[in-house]
């Protein structure tokens, strides 16, 4: 499945989707299929809807805390290390693949709780005199388990340091210290944990910030805790599940790859090239996949499972999809742009005549020459891209207008805080002597027994000792330190006042952004606007733009992780400061790992990863667009996007977007029964390009998966739905993993040679393994 940016291909599907933001006109309550046993509809056992979220959060999700639970286990720590391990090394070769797949976090849930519950069983709590209490203290508890997914989740995200590392390798030819790449993705992750940190009062503990993507989850962890008996009838059903597909993604995976992609049309005619263009879909770049049927659950499900995503949700998705098809062939064919002599989908830069443009040939000292450019001339992308560029920044653009008109009472709520009094009281709190804050809470205490709309889940909290602001204070300090070193150590071209602006400018959207990820569960992919800003103040110079984008963009993406897995404490009471413990554990561990996989891979796939097309197993689009964004914006900005340029639009979409959602909005006033309420403009936006990398075979699948378990199931058999559906989504999710994972070091490549499965009709190792011609890429 593709995406809109390479480096969120499903990043985006994540947020819009799985996250499950409202739909406009209901900007007060995401719809969720996790809630009651009557069909998932949030409802009280009299019947009567939910009207806010306070409600919300109290009827779907318990309140309950039994204080004597401790995470703080031997069997916690042991479970949550190896599964980081285990998500902080997947992750990274999912970042290699055709297209960019996510470590479920539910999956990680449902392994740490089938692993404790087996320590559980296994380890005696005596051996004859002697106390194995340290080892087995009883029951595997609920915040144990918490503490397991949040290390677990923090480790199982593939760091974008890694990106631009990756960058320098294939494209510079630098492979920088490995003191200082290891240190520079501990600042570059971390950074973003001291801007939300502090930020907690405001987008954290209020009961509006509701981070509806998490609900599903929590109500999860209440079923495997509040009603054992069916808690054992879902293990079981998972358990099938589970290794029914771990099975069964040997043969997509490896045996039988046809399986990725079958396409009657490229099957009935093998040689022409449009029939791949339209119909092709089952290695990376290869086409956009119309009516492929797909059956391997990696890419069908890409870590946004089709099962967890409410159907209404997704129909401005597939509106963007079928415009994408439609927009797609209109520039290619209409060669706008030149896009004929173009490869069809790529995200590297090119010459006109359809070779890899040779960046090397215009920098001098990692910035460009203007002599040289003059030489060489402007590169060229493909229409495809350029589309995907100029969605990006018109749904980033129709965003604001959007919340604006549907959300405003919610945006005005969430930012309520910014007053001078609030802003002192923030600082009141500061204590700079982190290492003796003793995270004391008599205050809040005092506050909360005088307010009735306190958040129920977070008046539970206030009786363990908080993680004082100041630990996330110097969590900040340490790391912006660290990052100003290594931008020289690095030879970064990013000079230290370009570093400070890149980090207010991370301040200011995790802000506003975060407030608005936290009440609709819609986080915007800001690279291409950060990716601007960058170019324009330093112009000429890509590898400081790639830096730039590390320490803006990335520290956002980082701050609203770090604000969800605190949510999750706080809806499962997990103590504050073993909340801030496996998340910092987690995301160190992580990194390492991250590091590691990412040369190896490199070592061993170097010239699939520099190819435009790759193979259905490996693929560089991530770097290789990474890169692309950093030459153009960074060193080209104004001869390829400002007013007058080959690509103005781009730039000029931000303006165009603003007014996009305004007619839809207006219509809905005039005529309401036209539901136009039901269409997210941002989000059509969006996936106008959702098609522009990757392995596109699956979209089939993905809706018809998506309408039988959200529609067919839960409408026609709720209690079955209510029941089963997020365990069987996560079984999924985690066998394909566990294989993916088993096949990638054994006879994918990913530590060594690849081992391909005999060629035979279902493995055609020839070509595309769906039969469609293949098109000369150089």
């Amino acid at each position: 499945m593709s995406a809109l940016t390479a480096s969120d291909a499903q990043a985006l599907r994540e947020r819009h989707a799985s996250h499950e933001h409202p739909l406009p006109g209901e900007g007060k309550l995401p719809e969720s299929g996790s809630g009651s046993e009557e069909g998932g509809d949030y409802k009280e056992k009299g019947g009567e809807v939910i009207e806010d979220e306070r409600q919300l959060v109290t009827h779907v999700i318990s309140i309950d805390d039994d204080p004597s639970l401790s995470p703080w286990t031997f069997r916690a720590w042991v479970i949550g290390l190896g599964l980081s391990a285990f998500g902080g090394v997947l992750a990274e070769i999912y970042y290699f693949k055709p297209q960019t797949v996510l470590v479920s976090t539910m999956f990680l849930a449902i392994i740490g709780y089938v692993l404790g519950i087996f320590m559980e069983w296994v380890i005696p709590q005596r051996i004859g005199p002697y106390n194995l209490h340290f080892l087995n203290p009883g029951p595997f508890n609920k915040k144990e388990l918490a503490f397991i997914l949040i290390m677990s989740s923090a480790a199982a995200t593939s760091a974008l340091g890694t990106e631009t590392l990756a960058v320098q390798r294939l494209f510079y030819d630098i492979t920088p210290n490995p003191g200082a790449s290891i240190f520079l993705l501990f600042a570059s992750q971390l950074v973003g944990y001291g801007i939300a940190g502090v930020m907690r009062p405001i987008l954290l503990y209020p009961s509006k910030m509701l981070y509806p993507g998490v609900l599903p989850l929590i109500s999860m962890f209440d079923a495997f805790y509040r009603d054992v008996s069916q808690a054992g009838k879902k293990l079981k059903v998972f358990y099938i599940v589970f290794f029914a597909i771990f099975f069964w993604e040997i043969m997509p995976e490896y045996i039988f790859p046809l399986l990725t992609g079958l396409s009657i049309f490229c099957l009935a005619n093998q040689k022409n090239a449009d029939f791949t263009r339209i119909f092709g879909g089952s290695n990376g770049n290869e086409g956009l996949g119309l009516l492929s049927l797909c059956f391997d659950w990696q890419y069908i499900s890409g870590g946004v499972n089709p099962m967890a995503i409410p159907l209404k949700a997704q129909f401005s998705n597939f509106l963007g999809y079928i415009l994408c098809i439609v927009v797609f062939c209109g520039v290619f064919y209409g060669n706008i742009w030149k896009s004929r002599g173009l490869p069809f989908l790529a995200q590297d830069l090119f010459y006109e005549n359809g070779t890899v443009y040779d960046q090397t040939r215009i920098l001098v000292d990692f910035v460009v020459d203007k002599d040289l450019l003059a030489k060489e001339g402007l590169p060229f992308y493909a229409g495809t891209w350029v589309v995907n560029l100029l969605s990006s920044n018109l749904g980033l653009a129709a965003t604001f207008t959007h919340l604006l008109l549907w959300n405003y009472n919610d945006l005005k709520l969430a930012w309520s805080w910014a007053t001078p009094s609030g802003i002192r009281a923030m600082w009141s709190r500061f204590n700079w002597r982190f290492w003796q804050a003793s995270g004391d809470r008599t205050e809040e205490i005092r506050r909360a027994e005088q307010d009735e709309n306190l958040d129920p889940h977070y008046r539970q909290m206030l009786k363990y000792k908080d993680a004082p602001d100041s630990w996330y204070y110097a969590c900040f300090a340490v790391s912006f330190i660290i990052g100003m070193v290594l931008i020289y150590k690095t030879n970064s071209t990013l000079p230290w006042w370009g570093f400070i602006i890149s980090l207010l400018l991370a301040i200011i959207s995790v802000l506003f952004f975060g407030a608005l990820y936290a009440i609709t569960g819609l986080s915007f992919i800001i690279q291409p606007f950060v990716q601007m800003i960058g170019g324009y103040i330093h112009p000429g110079k890509p590898m400081a733009n790639m830096y730039f984008v590390l320490f803006s963009y990335n520290s956002v993406i980082q701050a609203t992780l770090l604000l969800r897995d605190l949510k999750i404490a706080q809806y499962v009471k997990l103590p504050p400061r073993a909340a801030f413990a496996a998340q910092m554990s987690g995301t160190l561990l992580g990194a390492i790992l991250n590091f590691v996989i990412m040369n190896s891979i490199i070592d061993n796939q170097r010239d699939i990863l520099l190819s435009v097309e790759g193979t259905n197993i490996w693929s560089g689009q991530q770097p290789q667009q990474y890169n692309s964004q950093a030459v153009a914006w960074g060193g080209l900005s104004k001869e390829l996007f400002s007013a007058g340029s080959r690509y103005e639009w781009v730039a000029l979409s931000y303006i165009v977007g603003l007014a996009v959602p305004i007619p839809f909005w207006v219509a809905h006033r005039y005529w309401p029964k036209l539901r136009l309420d039901y269409l997210y403009t941002p989000v059509i936006c969006y996936y106008i390009a959702w098609l522009s990398v990757g392995i596109n075979s699956s979209i089939t699948s993905y809706f018809a998966i998506a309408f039988i378990s959200q529609y067919w199931m839960r409408k026609k058999h709720p209690k079955w739905f209510a029941r089963y559906n997020y365990i069987i989504a996560a079984a999924l999710d985690g066998g394909t993993q566990v294989m993916v994972f088993i096949l990638s070091f054994a006879v994918q490549g990913a530590a060594g040679d690849s081992h391909l499965f005999p060629s035979w009709w279902g493995a055609f190792n020839e070509g595309n393994y769906d039969r469609c011609a293949v098109i000369p890429t150089d």
